[in-house]
């Protein structure tokens, strides 16, 4: 990615606060990610389940390494309510079936997440179903933590 098309970089240059900048990082991530197949235990642009495009959205974005399960991924950081989601946040449903289910909150009520029936994609908090099976949110870092390390300011 050229300095000219880089979000980040973007970013920093218009002084943008913490959430809008961590949202401009994941939405420049889904870009990279869009069109990827579910595939139960894929880690790559071939196929990839719900927590390892978490696990390489955070290493890529802010070099944080979280766990490969989404059962391990929801004890990392601390609970957060669902009125407190800010951009970043890991967001856990329980939906029928053997498997829970992990995504980025984006802000504005949408979060990323790899589906087992479009891949990766872009849902709405608000869609009944997301609704329903909604389980918990985590925050694995402070917003301010994780746009310094989007900015390559932090150290992992």
């Amino acid at each position: 990615m050229s300095p000219v098309d880089n979000p980040i970089l973007q970013a920093r240059s218009l002084g943008n606060p913490p959430p809008a900048l961590i949202q401009q990082a994941l939405l420049a991530q889904h870009e990279r990610w869009v069109g990827t197949p579910y595939r139960i235990g894929g880690t790559s642009f071939q196929g990839v389940d719900c927590s390892a495009l978490v696990q390489n959205v955070f290493e890529e974005t802010f070099r944080v390494s979280l766990p490969r399960t989404t059962g391990e991924q929801a004890h990392q950081g601390e609970p957060v309510s669902r009125g407190e989601l800010v951009p970043g946040d890991l967001v856990f449903f329980r939906p029928p079936g053997q498997y829970d289910h992990v995504g980025i909150y984006l802000g504005g009520g949408r979060f990323m997440h790899a589906s087992s029936s479009r891949g990766v994609m872009i849902s709405r908090l608000e869609n009944r179903y997301w609704q329903r099976h909604y389980w918990q949110a985590r925050r694995t870092l402070e917003p301010t933590n994780l746009a310094q390390r989007a900015l390559g300011g932090g150290q992992g």
